[in-house]
Formats: structure tokens, C-alpha cells, sequence
């Protein structure tokens, strides 16, 4: 069973300097219907004019991942860590027993386009940590690449979590297969472009719920960014 979240649908808030396009309840937007799908309880879209950002604030307890798309999106925080993250880069912080962090364009001339993603982590009070690898298109390109996992395989980040993510760059016609073990469950969300799940048409922004599924056949009808979520 597939069922679409249509991106024309997802919640909206327009700060100005902050244009947020919420796949699940977040903030000021709630919706009983989609409070998140699994483990899975946030991925927003957003997109931040030049110079300006989330200033510092806190967080416990949940696993952050920001995968940036278009510009550059710099990162401090209390842990003492600071980036610059530009398309490729995926970072994760766990929050674990709290941390204080910010998150802002690095460009003065530029938006910068990323997606934020929360998980839930599989215990609360972990040490807080971070971490951060780049994953070139070459690497995504007509394939599943694996970008976060449990154990880290395959060059992965680390996530405290039985959640498996992947991403994928594809050009019109290609296709990708991902298998999923009995019991699991997944979500596609598609970053940009078009892409057919199992007979089912997603564009750009939209996402997907995948359950009592064994096997997922996504083909790409434009060119196109893709994650692909394997989850508990």
C-alpha cells in the first residue's frame, strides 16, 4: 500500500525571511492525520533568505538530519561544532540529553534550500553528537545510495534509530529498486523533480507512505532528487 502526501497539502509558514513547507505537524501547523509516519516525525522544506537564519535554540531527544539542496547552510552549536554545509553535505546531531544550536544562510546573496528531517531516536538521554559527510552525485547518480544508517555501513552517518536512508540523483528514465524485509515500511519523498513509486506518480515536494510492500520500483519521468526512508 502507497499513499501519496500531496505537496500541496503539506503545512505552510511564510516568516519572510523563512519559506517552511511541513510534510508532518510542526510548530504552529497540526494536523492529527499526519503527526509523522513511523520513527519518521519531521521533514520540512525550507528555504532561507540571504543572512539570515534560526537563531540559537534548543533541542532534546531526536535525531536532526538536514540535507541541503541548493546554497550554503552554516551550523554551530554547544557541542562546539561549526560548519558549513553546501549540496552533497548531510549532517546529523543527535540531541540526546539537550543542545543549544543555529542554523543560517551563509551567503549574503543567495537562498539556501534544505530539507530538515527529525527522527526519533530508539532511546532518550543519549550523549549528544554530530557528525557530517559529503556524498557527491556521482555517488547518487542512477543508484540508492545509502546516506544514514544504525551502524554507519557503507560510509553512512550514524543514527540512533532502525531506520536506513538513502538518496539518489536520477535523469528522466532511470530506475531504481530498493527491497524491503517483512515488517518494514518506508518513505519516499521526492526533493525535486518526478518520479513513478509502484505505479504511483509523485512530483516534486510530494511524499509517500509505503507499507506491506516488498519491494519498491521508483522510475524517474523528469530529472530528479529522491530520498528513500527504510523503516522499523
Amino acid at each position: 500500500m502507497i499513499v501519496r502526501r500531496p505537496a500541496g497539502e503539506r503545512g505552510h509558514a511564510d516568516h519572510g525571511w523563512l519559506d517552511s513547507r511541513h510534510t508532518f505537524s510542526f510548530a504552529d501547523y497540526h494536523d492529527p492525520s499526519h503527526m509523522g509516519f513511523r520513527d519518521l516525525r519531521v521533514i520540512n522544506e525550507d528555504r532561507v533568505q540571504p543572512g539570515r537564519g534560526f537563531g540559537t535554540h534548543g533541542h532534546r531527544d531526536m535525531e536532526i538530519i538536514s540535507y541541503v539542496l541548493d546554497g550554503a547552510l552554516g551550523h554551530r552549536d554547544s557541542m562546539g561544532t561549526g560548519s558549513t554545509m553546501t549540496p552533497g553535505d548531510v549532517q546529523r546531531m543527535s540531541a540526546g540529553t539537550g543542545v543549544r544550536h543555529s542554523e543560517m544562510n551563509a551567503s549574503t546573496s543567495e537562498p539556501v534550500h534544505f530539507l530538515q528531517i527529525w527522527i526519533i531516536p530508539e532511546r532518550q538521554g543519549i550523549t549528544p553528537g554530530y557528525e557530517q559527510k559529503r556524498f557527491e552525485n556521482a555517488e547518487k547518480q542512477g543508484q540508492l545510495r545509502l546516506i544514514a544508517s544504525r551502524d554507519g555501513r557503507d560510509g553512512s552517518i550514524t543514527i540512533h534509530q532502525d531506520v536506513d536512508l538513502y538518496a539518489s540523483v536520477l535523469n528522466a528514465g532511470d530506475h531504481v529498486g530498493l527491497s524491503l524485509r517483512p515488517g518494514r515500511h518506508a518513505w519516499i519523498q521526492v526533493a525535486r523533480g518526478a518520479v513513478i513509486v509502484n505505479g504511483q506518480p509523485l512530483e516534486q515536494g510530494d511524499g509517500a507512505a509505503v507499507s506491506d510492500e516488498t519491494a519498491l520500483e521508483i522510475s524517474a519521468t523528469d530529472a530528479s532528487e529522491i530520498l528513500a526512508f527504510d523503516l522499523a
